[in-house]
Order: structure tokens, then C-alpha cells, then sequence
């Protein structure tokens, strides 16, 4: 049975590991710092890890509550799904259910009504994973900067 853990330890080096799976543009030492500054605030900020029987991590999700707006939502604060990840052969067995699970519970115990997440518009795979979690797709956006060099 897979186990979910809430996470503390941001030295942790399979949550680092999976984390750069999941945000390959940063290295192992900017995670680090990351989540050194987002697990001081326990009641803005959770991580959980899903560990196989024998051991192995194989899955996370982070979450932080919003009291800004919220692209869908109607109310404050919500709970906002950061990031989630499963290993790849774990992928397809509830794993990322049970995770979501984790993190509906802490987002309800923090006064959360919503549960909200994005993904880019080309992971097709994060969106086929939202609907099976139960996400409903609000709308669609794309942003654009312009420098302001005077």
C-alpha cells in the first residue's frame, strides 16, 4: 500500500530529485533554497511524498494557500496545487489521487473551499490527470512582457 507523508526535510534528496523532473529548469541547489524558504511557513506551504512498500519515493505534491485571486476561483483563501509529480512507472495507479487527497485535506483544515492548479497549455498529460482527479478547466490564458528599456 502506498504511503503519503508529509514533507519537512528540504535536503531530501528523492524529493529534490523528482523536483527536478518536475521543474528541470532549476538545479538541485535553487530547490533547495526554495523550499528552505517555503517550509517556514507551515500554514501557507505543504509538501507530501508517496512511498512505495519498499521504500522507494515515488510521487509529490506541493501546495500553498493564496489569498490573492485566483484564476476560476470564487473565494478566499485557496488551496493551490503547486506541483505534482509521480515517477513515470508509477504513473496510472491512484498515486496522484492519493496525493490530491493529502493536499484537499490540509487546503480544508486551512479554511480552503477551492482547490486550484494550472498547467501549461501543451501538457496535454497534466490535463488528461487534472479531469481524473476531478479538476474542472476554468479558462485559458497566455501572457505576454514587453521590456521597457528607455
Amino acid at each position: 500500500m502506498i504511503e503519503i507523508i508529509e514533507m519537512s526535510n528540504p535536503a531530501d534528496t528523492s524529493w529534490l530529485e523528482m523536483r527536478g523532473q518536475l521543474w528541470p529548469h532549476l538545479d538541485k541547489i535553487s530547490h533547495q533554497k526554495e523550499l528552505e524558504h517555503l517550509l517556514v511557513e507551515p500554514s501557507r506551504f505543504i509538501a507530501f511524498l508517496a512511498v512505495h512498500p519498499d521504500g522507494q519515493a515515488i510521487g509529490f505534491a506541493e501546495t500553498t494557500v493564496r489569498t490573492d485571486y485566483v484564476n476560476g476561483c470564487d473565494s478566499r483563501p485557496v488551496a493551490f496545487l503547486e506541483g505534482i509529480y509521480v515517477k513515470p512507472e508509477f504513473r496510472e495507479i491512484g498515486v496522484a489521487k492519493k496525493l490530491c487527497e493529502s493536499v484537499e485535506r490540509w487546503g480544508y483544515s486551512q479554511g480552503c473551499t477551492e482547490l486550484a492548479s494550472d498547467a501549461l497549455l501543451n501538457n496535454t498529460i497534466s490535463h488528461q490527470m487534472h479531469h481524473k482527479l476531478g479538476f474542472k478547466e476554468t479558462e485559458r490564458v497566455v501572457y505576454f512582457k514587453k521590456s521597457l528599456g528607455l
